[in-house]
């Protein structure tokens, strides 16, 4: 179910609880900003997910609370697990839900990571 990306950070949400150890993942890249992992219902060959380390509900909340140290390593992060999953060529696709009308489901910033294929159109019409 989506959820309102105004909400205060729940420490109780799953990606909170993945970067406490609390669940297992399976990590893909780590540092000191950004933690990134597979997504367990991919929707592409590759689909990872990339949150930042930092108690974050939204893109919206990350941009206008977080230090220009903490956007600079969570965005670099991003950048270099494509990178080091050979997506720069032919390409990949990032998408970060917010709020209820973007469709975001956990209230923990997350970008997802898509490639390893053709993805066809932004959105479907």
């Amino acid at each position: 179910m989506p959820i309102d990306a105004t909400l205060p950070y729940d420490d109780q949400n799953i990606f909170a609880k993945i970067l406490r150890g609390e669940i297992p993942s399976t990590k893909l890249y780590e540092d000191e900003w950004a933690y990134a992992f597979p997504d367990i219902n991919p929707q592409a060959e590759l689909h990872v997910l990339v949150i930042p380390k930092g108690a974050y509900v939204s893109w919206d909340d990350f941009s206008a609370k977080a230090s220009d140290e903490e956007i600079a390593g969570f965005i670099r992060a991003v950048g270099k697990v494509a990178r080091e999953h050979n997506l720069v060529e032919p390409g990949y696709r990032l998408l970060a839900n917010i709020g209820a009308h973007g469709g975001q489901e956990v209230p923990h910033l997350h970008v997802h990571l898509f490639g390893g294929q053709f993805l066809g159109p932004m959105i479907a019409r």
